[in-house]
């Protein structure tokens, strides 16, 4: 006799696989033990309700008791206020504790001058660390899956990135833990369906005008349409492959300074020979060994810069390869006592033949959180500098300007290679810098063009400008000056073209 639903046969061996092998991470790669309060974070979206039902359906098995932790951003209105209450009912049904806070996140972005997105993480996981540290909680699970683990991995390299950054999310940070990053969407969709369990669903994901959403809705399933169908599983994998290089360089960085920086009372020192500028090479190698050091102990320096500003960073303030580039030009090239502004209230200084790196407490830095001064190398395809004062990314790239120059028609920031002179600076702009934009008869001061702009006063602090030799080349918003432009006959050009960050 034919079985009545083979159908729902085939779900039910579906949803006891998702289920043990979420038991299994739990248990060996999460090592949860019978007594945790675990929190589970529950927005209201569907991959958040799964994994609150998968907990609830195994709690008695690994004997924890579960929480459900909420947080409201404040940003959709009455759907935001909705959502806050779909989760506290579900938690009640569940007989689980809630706990919820709320913030209006919109203001506090502008309050902060941060991007939205990233001042909703921060706040969202700052609620998380509290829960845990006033002791409701050992621990909070969050709902981010294969797909979430891809998307990321996918926007680094599009945005550009280095190995941290093909790291994407990792599986474990602090007290937060995601056991679904291994799980797709569409599974756990077809979870709540079965368990027929209803979710809430944000419009806002939808939007068009985030590159998470173009990635998510039009990318990834070009990928999988056109090119490869286990696009996300690749992508999985090298982030998982990323991640275990990235920690492995990590622990050597982490060794090699432990043994060469001393830490001082006004922050951390470091020999410019430890950092291995200007150190000479093992002897006895070939030009392809000789090239082979050069590039790894080039790699390593760079990776101990940004470990050496993350020790001394007081605030937030996001380190780009341009900044990096600029530290190593200090060391290879600055004369003792120059200064370097770096974001999140970071300087180093050049004293003698060491790096000091150190928490800039000025009142001018305080005043004045946009400073900045960078070393640019050209050609610099894929270089970019991320202005978060400004929620913008800056990218400059060398392109043949005979063949590629229509493209860059609506750009309007096109230099002539060959009249830019060493040193290139992008820097914020300076009370009495002045030039000729392309197209106006006379010299003008740049403070007078911001202000025909409309630039507000915190905006001007940080505004950008490239300097050739001294020289204004570029502001941002402007015409190139005049003495920089391409003309006919030029061969080469250095565009920079400007995008909102996400």
């Amino acid at each position: 006799m034919p079985a009545k639903n083979p159908v729902k046969k085939k779900g039910r061996a579906k949803r006891h696989e998702l289920v043990e092998r979420l038991r299994a991470l739990l248990r060996g790669r999460f090592g949860i033990c019978a007594g945790e309060r675990i929190g589970v974070a529950v927005s209201g979206g569907a991959d958040s309700v799964a994994l609150l039902r998968l907990f609830v359906e195994l709690r008695e098995v690994l004997g924890v008791v579960l929480c459900v932790v909420h947080f409201n951003h404040k940003l959709r209105g009455k759907a935001s206020d909705a959502d806050e209450k779909f989760v506290a009912k579900l938690a009640a049904e569940h007989g689980l504790e809630f706990f919820a806070a709320q913030e209006n996140i919109a203001a506090k972005a502008r309050r902060e001058r941060a991007n939205l997105e990233d001042a909703a993480r921060r706040a969202r996981y700052a609620f998380f660390e509290q829960v845990v540290k006033e002791g409701r909680v050992s621990r909070v699970a969050v709902a981010q899956t294969a797909d979430d683990q891809a998307e990321t991995v996918l926007a680094h390299i599009l945005r550009g990135t280095g190995l941290a950054g093909l790291a994407g999310i990792h599986p474990q940070a602090g007290s937060v833990f995601r056991p679904l990053l291994g799980i797709r969407r569409d599974a756990l969709r077809a979870y709540l369906r079965d368990k027929r369990q209803a979710w809430r669903e944000d419009a806002s994901n939808r939007d068009g005008t985030r590159t998470r959403a173009r990635i998510r809705y039009k990318l990834m399933p070009f990928l999988e349409k056109k090119f490869q169908s286990p696009v996300v599983e690749h992508l999985c994998q090298l982030s998982e492959l990323a991640r275990e290089d990235n920690a492995h360089l990590e622990f050597e960085c982490e060794l090699r300074l432990s043994a060469v920086a001393k830490e001082r009372a006004d922050g951390m020192a470091i020999g410019i020979r430890e950092l291995a500028i200007g150190k000479k090479q093992p002897k006895n190698q070939s030009r392809n060994e000789e090239e082979f050091w050069r590039e790894g102990a080039r790699a390593m320096a760079k990776r101990m810069v940004r470990q050496l500003v993350k020790r001394v960073k007081p605030r937030l303030g996001e380190l780009t390869s341009l900044h990096v580039e600029s530290v190593l030009h200090l060391a290879e090239e600055g004369l003792s006592g120059k200064i370097l502004q770096l974001p999140g209230g970071v300087e180093v200084r050049r004293e003698r033949d060491s790096l000091v790196f150190s928490a800039a407490s000025s009142p001018k830095d305080t005043s004045e959180p946009g400073t900045f001064s960078l070393h640019v190398h050209l050609p610099a395809a894929g270089e970019e500098l991320r202005l978060d004062t400004l929620s913008c990314i800056l990218r400059l790239r060398v392109i043949d300007w005979p063949s590629e120059g229509r493209e860059t028609s609506k750009t309007g920031a096109v230099l002539d290679r060959s009249r830019l002179r060493a040193p290139l600076e992008l820097r914020n702009w300076r009370p009495g810098d002045a030039m000729r934009p392309r197209g106006h008869q006379n010299r003008h001061t740049v403070a007078r063009l911001l202000n025909e702009l409309g630039a507000s006063r915190w905006e001007k602090e940080s505004w950008p400008v490239l300097t050739s030799a001294g020289k204004l080349a570029w502001v941002l918003g402007l015409p190139v000056a005049e003495e920089f432009a391409v003309v006919e006959g030029s061969r080469a050009a250095v565009v920079i073209t400007e995008e909102a960050s996400s």
